[in-house]
This record gives C-alpha cells, sequence and structure tokens, in this order.
C-alpha cells in the first residue's frame, strides 16, 4: 500500500484538528453544566473545592481554543495550498479536501 499524499495528509490533519476544537467545546459546556450544579448548592463537604477545580478547568479549557483556532487555520491555509498544487491527484482525494475546507471555514466562523 503506497503512503498517503500529502494531500491526504494535510486533509486528515485538519479534519482531526476541527473535531479536537468541537470536543473542547463539548467539554466547555459539560463544565458549565457541573459549575451550575455545584453553585445550586450540595451537600457535599468538598463542594467548594470541586467548585474551584471545575472553574479552573474550564478556564484552562478556555485558553487551549485560540491555540486550536490557530492551527486550524495554518493547516487550512495548508491544505488550500495542497490542493493548488496538486491538481492531477485523485477526484476522491480532492473531494475529501473541499469538504475538509469547508468545515474548518464553518468551525472558524462559529467560534469567531
Amino acid at each position: 500500500m503506497p503512503p498517503p499524499s500529502k494531500l491526504a495528509v494535510a486533509t486528515s490533519s485538519l479534519v482531526r484538528l476541527v473535531k479536537e476544537e468541537a470536543s473542547y467545546y463539548k467539554e466547555m459546556e459539560q463544565q458549565q453544566t457541573r459549575i451550575k450544579k455545584l453553585e445550586a448548592g450540595s451537600e457535599d463537604e468538598n463542594a467548594e473545592y470541586m467548585l474551584r477545580q471545575e472553574k479552573q478547568g474550564l478556564e484552562e479549557t478556555k485558553n487551549v481554543l485560540p491555540t486550536v483556532r490557530t492551527k486550524i487555520s495554518n493547516a487550512l491555509e495548508k491544505l488550500e495550498e495542497q490542493l493548488e498544487s496538486n491538481q492531477e491527484a485523485p477526484t476522491e482525494e480532492v473531494t475529501k479536501a473541499k469538504e475538509a475546507i469547508e468545515k474548518a471555514k464553518a468551525a472558524l466562523r462559529e467560534s469567531a
């Protein structure tokens, strides 16, 4: 089996980064839900500690997002360059690359 082309590698990299960003947003929502639950009151003696930990985790997640967005932008640029330079690439790879580009642009618009 031949190694994947540079276009395929760039496509899969971009797809992975978009999924990674989506998972961070999902994690953020879950953390916010847990924080609200803890703030509503808990009988647990460790509630204050757990609330502090959840808030710290939420801040760390928020701090990671700009880095992921930068990586997505860089991977998007790289993929667009690969797409331009690989005009003779198989149609399937080109289609996947274009789909990945659209998803990445949509993700960047949503997170802006």
